[in-house]
């Protein structure tokens, strides 16, 4: 039976005979031994000026139908390297003046967890950041129109109570009745010094409008609904639920003034819940919240509610790409003065 040894050539006996060498009487005070290489610093984190938070794109970030974050993508971020955040739902981009941004999703759950998880993620230094929510949203005819751009003077949570079917109460009386325990997260008011630099900073804007939104507003008869857009503020109010209808828009008003805020004038669906989130690691005192409206709340007094919610083609508002835009012209005018200015600017609010 032949026996099996295993074959080395002579160069691979010579490094295993290194090798027990070294073994046996380790390097000695001639030897030379690699230094191992030194750990890479660590990069500073972004220093945030400005964060803006849109909800949704339609598609790419550029160069088709815009959505909401596309006109700010085009603004601030074209050549800039998305970031993944573990736990968001879409990349960070930041430009080299500090302007940071992303889509954090639709609804309350999908936006405030997108982001917590930018905010504790540490290659982001939001200490100083001002914070901009931005979106679409609907408007009552009675206190806006399509193409408008609000302003948030308070943030109500539509959600946060008890309610039942109209049926089993009071002819007329409010279905909703506020729940215990949720004081301190059911409505915000917004920074009014911050508020008030935002109208002055935007309230001139040029705003685009279309010939369908124009044709549009004449259903309603409504001397609000039938104006040109414009800048304006009022409350806004964030429910998961597309609320539709005169008695459920008298009932988001019924619950703004229940809780001591202004007029209600946007319904949207993730204000409330980011600004909760970001109250919980930095304050308040540095959100504004902006939306533009391309649907009213309700139909016109020719339409049931269910029309309204499901129109026949060609029968529905107009004006969405034009409020996308609206939107950011107005917003940037504000994001630009505070990046500028920004010794002013650093240290919080300063007085007009």
């Amino acid at each position: 039976m032949t026996s099996f040894r295993p074959f080395l050539q002579p160069a691979a006996w010579l490094a295993a005979a290194a090798l027990l060498a070294g073994c046996a009487t380790g390097p000695g005070p001639a030897a030379s031994v690699a230094a191992a290489p030194a750990p890479a610093a660590a990069a500073a984190p972004i220093r945030v000026k400005v964060f803006v938070a849109a909800m949704f794109e339609i598609g790419r970030n550029t160069g088709d139908r815009a959505g909401e974050f596309q006109h700010w993508y085009e603004r601030y971020w074209q050549n800039a390297t998305p970031i993944r955040v573990a736990g968001a739902i879409a990349p960070v981009y930041c430009n080299s003046d500090g302007v940071c941004g992303a889509v954090l999703g639709m609804g309350k759950v999908n936006s405030s967890a997108s982001m917590q998880a930018i905010l504790l993620n540490p290659a982001f230094d939001f200490s100083q950041a001002y914070y901009l929510i931005t979106g679409v949203a609907g408007t009552p005819p009675s206190r806006g129109t399509i193409g408008d751009v609000f302003w948030g003077s308070w943030l109500v949570d539509y959600d946060l109570g008890h309610r039942w079917a109209p049926e089993e109460n009071t002819p007329g009386a409010p279905t909703f009745m506020p729940r215990k325990g949720y004081e301190e997260y059911r409505r915000f008011r917004l920074n009014p010094a911050l508020l008030g630099w935002a109208m002055q900073l935007s309230a001139g804007t040029p705003l685009k409008d279309s010939d369908s939104a124009r044709a549009y507003r004449l259903r309603y008869p409504d001397p609000r609904a039938r104006r040109a857009p414009s800048v304006g503020e009022g409350t806004h109010v964030t429910g998961d639920t597309f609320f539709h209808g005169p008695g459920l828009s008298k009932e988001a008003q019924y619950i703004a003034k229940l809780y001591g805020a202004d007029d209600y004038v946007i319904t949207e669906m993730e204000a409330a819940a980011i600004t909760l989130v970001i109250q919980r690691t930095h304050g308040t005192e540095r959100v504004m919240s902006l939306r533009g409206a391309v649907n009213f709340d309700q139909g016109n007094p020719r339409e049931t509610t269910l029309q309204h919610l499901d129109p026949a083609p060609g029968e529905t508002a107009g004006g969405f790409a034009e409020t996308v835009d609206n939107i950011a012209r107005v917003g940037e005018r504000v994001v630009d003065h505070i990046v500028s200015q920004w010794p002013e600017w650093s240290a919080g609010v300063p007085p007009r």
